[in-house]
């Protein structure tokens, strides 16, 4: 069993949109990732997403939906097949609980 320490973790990041596996849990992953503009606009057909704001504002922008905001301490599940985009609204860390073969970038 390892101990995992956050806050160590966010300050190694420096390449934003290049989430790091940090905890696998069954056939489920934690993936934490330096959010730092816009992502483009993508969907994943198979797998459910869950984004967990740790530092910082996002938005998520949901294709024909009224857009997510996340501060910290909150999160939202983003369904199988809906496209969506993030953005930083300032640098933010988020953490992404999502199946292991789930590629982050979309389908």
């Amino acid at each position: 069993m390892t101990i995992i320490d956050i806050w160590e973790q966010v300050r190694q990041m420096q390449q934003p949109w290049a989430p790091k596996e940090i905890a696998q849990v069954n056939d489920q992953v934690v993936r934490l990732a330096l959010f730092d503009g816009e992502f483009p606009m993508h969907k994943h057909s198979n797998a459910d997403e869950l984004f967990f704001v740790l530092k910082g504002q996002i938005l998520i922008r949901v294709k024909g939906q009224s857009d997510i905001e996340l501060t910290e301490g909150k999160m939202t599940v983003i369904p199988k097949g809906v496209e969506h985009s993030p953005k930083s609204l300032e640098p933010s860390y988020v953490l992404m609980f999502e199946p292991l073969a789930l590629d982050s970038r979309g389908d």
